[in-house]
């Protein structure tokens, strides 16, 4: 699993991943992590949902998730035991001791029931036992409905239920004593009411048949509880982000995290939907919620871009940052650049070196070096910028590789690592600033050791979805570049030197194609 993403969602039910999908089809790379814990996973069906009415709710959410990956997105079963701010956005710890990174967090954890306490409804509950006559009522409709009483909103809810039966009775249990008008409501509308604490209740074959209260069991089909609804907000306690009470009625039915209409909460950069910010939400309001989050948080970060690149171009166009801080900005404008994954002509053209000293020019996020790491080299990685550095870094940790990478900061163009290497590796040193690309890479030649060799890849042209989009560039191809090494005759031999064609997506996602090119040579021993 990498560790920076654009967005970690928390939570993979509707909300979550709604909002998985909103961001993932708006090109963020999207974590998702779940424990696998649903509210509704007792539940046969979902209901009130257009178009997927009475679809069991593991099925919705594994159409939800293939539906995730299928835009990009990354899924992981796992609980998040904390969150806190860094530098970067946000650092979660899971409880298997990984931890991951994203600049901003949508939470989406839901909600725990808290039922009253009464042997035997936990193990009914979400099937015969029931919270909400909108998603369960047309199931047990004209059956024996009990209402279990336990706050003043009890009438109120016995009342609901009548809608959907004639035979509904209202035990009293821990609520308190009904008023004159909410008795006569109940005598109007038919509600049968029963005093005393229900004690149990009665199963037969493997359904609730009655209820037990005072010493006798009353014969119901279907029993109707009115919980306490907790948000599970614990994760964001290290943020500072506290819950609220919420009332109905001028009764606290639960907790909740407070958050503005598109789900962004009081601390920056922490979105919340579904039901830990809003209590009684249905499956359909929560996937609406996602989605609303997921758009407000793809806005959000391209206004932090697009200020970051603005405030670039005004620096660069008045002559006012190096290339240090130019390559710095270039990196910190997204978690991730990079894939992550090593140059494919890397990977074919030294697996069957001798491992050795390497040196990695222009290391980028380090995906190379790391590479060349795990198979036993020594590796010295380069960059200009400090942010990709210690990204790199960072990914050798969990690579397990750290202390075979010596990561150190160069301009190539001033300053160049000291040492004679078994292979250097010069990978795409085409730059959007002024670059000596061949001043660096006679150094590299240089640096080559003995029986050692030189790697460099490049772009020979523009790829097939950018039609000369600078009319003039000139990419170098590798005589060129064996040209301008200008290398002693009789020292060198050359490996290979060829032109390919590659798979290459575009920005929208779409295929393509890309021609570079690569150059192998060996210094003679």
């Amino acid at each position: 699993m990498d560790t920076r993403y654009d967005v970690i969602v928390v939570g993979g039910g509707a909300a979550g991943l709604s909002g998985a999908l909103t961001l993932a089809r708006a090109r963020r790379r999207v974590l998702v992590i779940d424990a696998g814990e649903p509210r509704n996973a007792p539940a046969d069906g979902v209901h009130v949902y257009l178009g997927r009415e009475g679809v069991p709710p593991h099925e919705l959410l594994a159409a939800g998730r293939d539906e995730v990956t299928g835009y990009g997105g990354e899924i992981v079963t796992g609980t998040v035991e904390t969150a806190e701010r860094t530098g970067k956005g946000f650092r979660l710890a899971l409880a298997d001791g990984s931890q991951v990174e994203a600049a901003r967090l949508l939470v989406t954890t839901g909600l725990v029931d808290e039922l009253p306490d009464v042997p035997g409804l936990a193990e009914r509950w979400g099937r015969d036992v029931l919270h909400c006559p909108y998603c369960h009522g047309w199931e047990v409709r004209d059956q024996a409905i009990g209402v279990v009483a336990t706050s003043p909103l009890a009438v109120h809810q016995a009342l609901l239920w009548r809608q959907w039966s004639d035979d509904v009775t209202l035990f009293r249990h821990t609520a308190p004593e009904f008023g004159e008008e909410e008795i006569e409501q109940l005598v109007a509308r038919d509600v049968t009411v029963v005093e005393g604490r229900v004690t149990g209740l009665q199963l037969t074959g493997g359904r609730i048949s009655g209820v037990r209260v005072n010493g006798t069991v009353v014969p119901r089909r279907a029993l109707a509880v009115a919980t306490r609804m907790t948000a599970r907000s614990g994760l964001l306690a290290g943020l500072g982000l506290e819950t609220a009470e919420q009332e109905m009625a001028g009764h606290v039915v639960g907790t909740y995290v407070p958050a503005d209409p598109a789900g962004a909460t009081g601390v920056p950069g922490v979105w919340v939907a579904g039901n830990v910010t809003n209590l009684p939400e249905q499956v359909i309001g929560a996937a609406a919620a996602g989605v609303r989050a997921g758009a407000a948080i793809n806005a959000d970060l391209i206004a932090e871009e697009t200020r970051r690149a603005v405030a670039v171009r005004r620096a660069h166009a008045g002559g006012q940052i190096s290339p240090e801080k130019f390559w710095d900005a270039f990196y910190t404008e997204r978690p991730q650049i990079w894939s992550g994954r090593p140059n494919v002509m890397l990977v074919r053209e030294a697996t069957d070196l001798e491992p050795g000293r390497a040196l990695d020019l222009g290391c980028g996020e380090g995906a190379d070096a790391i590479w060349l790491a795990e198979r036993g080299w020594w590796v010295t990685a380069t960059d200009i910028s400090r942010v990709a550095l210690d990204r790199g870094a960072e990914q050798a940790k969990v690579a397990e590789v750290a202390d075979r990478i010596d990561w150190q900061r160069h301009d190539l163009g001033s300053t160049f690592p000291d040492g004679h290497y078994d292979l250097v590796s010069a990978s795409f040193l085409h730059s959007k600033s002024e670059l000596p690309r061949e001043k660096i890479l006679r150094s590299a030649a240089a640096a080559v050791a003995p029986g050692g060799v030189l790697l460099v890849l490049g772009h020979g042209g523009w790829p097939s979805w950018e039609h000369d989009p600078m009319p003039g560039v000139h990419f170098p191809t590798t005589q060129d570049v064996l040209d301008a090494l200008d290398l002693p005759e009789g020292e060198w031999e050359v490996l290979r030197s060829e032109e390919y064609e590659r798979s290459q997506h575009d920005h929208e996602g779409r295929p393509g194609t890309r021609t570079d090119n690569v150059l192998k040579i060996r210094r003679l021993p």
